[in-house]
C-alpha cells in the first residue's frame, strides 16, 4: 500500500533525479526488482532521501507514472494551442480537426514518454492506482473537452456536454485506429490518417452546429 506519512518536497532537482533513476530502472529491471537503494544510488542521494520524498517504492513508480502523464498532457496543450485556436469559419473545423489529431498521432503516440508510459502501464499495472483512481487519467480527455467547449461557446459546433463530446471525437479517430490497426501511430503507419480523416468527419457530422 502506498504511504500515508507526511512526504518532503525537497530539491526540484533531488526529485527529477530520482523519477529519473527510478523511470530507468522500473523499466531495465522492472517494478519488483528493482530497490530503493538501486534508485537511490544511481540517482545520487540516500536512501533516506528517496523515502523522505516519496515514502516507499510504490509511490514513487506512481510519481513516475505521473511525470510521463504530466510531460504527455503539456504536449496536448501546446497541440491544442496551435491547431485549434482562433478558427471562426464552420469550413475550418475538419481541416483543424484533422491537422490536431495527426499532431497527437506523431508528435505524442510516437514519442518516447507515450511508449515509456505505455510499457511502464502495461508491465506494473498491479503497483497502480485503479484508472479512475489517477487524476492524470482524465486530463487529457478533459483538455481536448475544453478546446471543444470554447468552439462550442463560437458557435461553431453544437456540443451542450462537451466532456462526452471529447469522448465521442476520441473514439472515432484514435479508438477506431487503434482497435483496428492495434496502432494509432500515424508515422509509422499510413492506414492512421485515412481512419482519422473519417474519425473527423463522423465527428462533425454528430457535432456541428446547423
Amino acid at each position: 500500500m502506498p504511504t500515508t506519512k507526511t512526504l518532503r518536497e525537497g530539491s526540484p532537482q533531488k526529485r527529477a533525479a530520482i523519477l529519473s533513476a527510478a523511470r530507468e530502472l522500473f523499466l531495465a529491471d522492472g517494478f519488483d526488482r528493482s530497490s530503493i537503494g538501486a534508485v537511490a544510488a544511481q540517482a545520487g542521494v540516500s536512501t533516506r532521501t528517496v523515502y523522505d520524498y516519496f515514502g516507499d517504492k510504490q509511490t514513487l513508480l506512481q510519481a513516475v507514472v505521473q511525470a510521463i502523464g504530466q510531460s504527455l498532457v503539456t504536449t496536448i496543450r501546446h497541440t491544442l494551442d496551435d491547431t485549434l485556436t482562433g478558427l471562426t469559419k464552420a469550413a475550418e473545423l475538419e481541416g483543424a480537426l484533422v491537422t490536431f489529431s495527426m499532431r497527437i498521432a506523431t508528435d505524442m503516440l510516437d514519442s518516447a514518454e507515450y511508449a515509456t508510459l505505455q510499457r511502464l502501464v502495461r508491465a506494473e499495472s498491479g503497483h497502480l492506482r485503479h484508472r479512475e483512481d489517477q487524476p492524470m487519467t482524465n486530463a487529457p480527455d478533459e483538455a481536448l473537452g475544453e478546446r471543444l467547449a470554447v468552439l462550442a461557446r463560437a458557435g461553431l459546433l453544437d456540443a451542450p456536454d462537451a466532456r462526452l463530446a471529447a469522448d465521442h471525437f476520441i473514439a472515432l479517430t484514435f479508438g477506431v485506429a487503434l482497435n483496428r490497426l492495434g496502432s494509432a501511430n500515424a508515422a509509422e503507419d499510413p492506414r492512421v490518417r485515412p481512419l482519422i480523416v473519417e474519425g473527423v468527419r463522423a465527428f462533425l457530422r454528430a457535432y456541428r452546429s446547423t
